[in-house]
C-alpha cells in the first residue's frame, strides 16, 4: 500500500472516530537526538526564551498541580514544557512534509497552517500525572475558532501501562462539552458512559497519533519505572485570530 493511500485512510478514520494511526514515522537516529534535546531543555543546560515549563506533582494527582511557577531548576519531572517550535531539532520534525501533507488535507483551502502550540508531554520516570478525560478548545484557549488537528509523536513507547493515549471515539462530533473547553465535566462522563466506551492507543517509540483537539482524551500515569515522552503539536489555519482583551493578542508561528 502506497504511503499517500496509508495516509488518507489515517485522514479519514481521524474524521470518522477522532483519531487514528499515521504509522512509525521517527526512527532511533530521529529519536534519541529529540530524547536527548527534551531532557538537556528540562535540565537547562539548552535554553530558549520565552519557554512554558510545568512541573508534576508529588502526588500524580491532575488536581494538585501548580500554575504560574515556571522554571523551578534542573529537573526530569516537568509535566509539560512549551514553544519547543523554538529548538531547531523539534521545529525540524514538526515541520517534516509528512505533518504536511496531513495538516493541508484537514485544513483544505486554508491560507496556510500555523502553529498553536509544539509542547513535551512528559510522564517521569516516577511515574508522573494522571491527565483527566479533556477537550482541547474552546473560550480557554481565546481563538476565534477552535483547531482540530494535534499530531502526537511518541519519545518513547507507551504500553498500555507505560500512560498511553486513550479516546473515547467518536465524541468529537458533538463538539465540545462546554463552552469553556478543557475538562470533561464529572456530569458529562457519566451521562455519555465514557469509561465503558474508552480506547486505549498504545504506541512504540517513533508512532505518530492523529487527534481532533474536541475528541474526549486522556492519559494515565506509566508504572515502568522509565519515562514517557511525547511530542504534541496543534496545527491550525493560519487565518487564525487571537481574540483575548486583556493583553496584547498572540501572533501565531506559520509552518508553511
Amino acid at each position: 500500500m502506497s504511503a499517500d493511500v496509508e495516509r488518507e485512510e489515517a485522514i479519514a478514520h481521524y474524521r470518522q472516530h477522532g483519531w487514528a494511526r499515521l504509522g512509525r514515522l521517527a526512527e532511533e537516529a530521529t529519536l534519541v537526538p529529540l530524547r536527548a534535546r527534551a531532557d538537556a531543555i528540562m535540565l537547562g543546560e539548552v535554553k530558549y526564551e520565552g519557554l512554558f515549563f510545568q512541573h508534576d506533582t508529588d502526588t500524580g494527582r491532575y488536581e494538585d498541580l501548580a500554575y504560574g511557577q515556571g522554571w523551578t531548576g534542573p529537573s526530569l519531572e516537568y509535566r509539560k514544557v512549551e514553544k519547543l517550535e523554538k529548538d531547531p531539532l523539534f521545529w525540524q520534525w514538526l515541520s517534516s512534509e509528512p505533518f504536511h501533507r496531513v495538516a493541508a488535507r484537514v485544513y483544505e483551502g486554508a491560507p496556510g497552517i500555523a502553529l498553536y502550540r509544539a509542547f513535551l508531554m512528559n510522564k517521569h520516570a516516577g511515574g508522573g500525572t494522571d491527565l483527566p478525560w479533556h477537550q482541547d478548545g474552546g473560550n480557554f484557549w481565546g481563538l476565534d475558532r477552535d483547531p482540530v488537528l494535534q499530531v502526537w509523536t511518541a519519545l518513547d513507547d507507551a504500553p498500555t501501562d507505560g500512560g498511553c493515549l486513550e479516546v473515547v471515539p467518536g465524541t468529537h462530533l458533538a463538539g465540545l462539552a462546554t463552552a469553556l473547553g478543557g475538562v470533561v465535566p464529572k456530569d458529562h462522563v457519566e451521562r455519555a458512559d465514557a469509561e465503558s466506551r474508552a480506547v486505549k492507543i498504545p504506541v512504540v517509540a517513533g508512532e505518530v497519533i492523529l487527534i481532533h483537539n474536541h475528541l474526549w482524551h486522556r492519559s494515565g500515569r506509566t508504572s515502568l519505572g522509565r519515562p514517557r515522552r511525547a511530542l504534541s503539536v496543534c496545527y491550525m489555519d493560519a487565518a487564525t485570530q487571537c481574540r483575548r482583551k486583556k493583553r496584547a493578542p498572540r501572533s501565531f508561528v506559520r509552518v508553511w
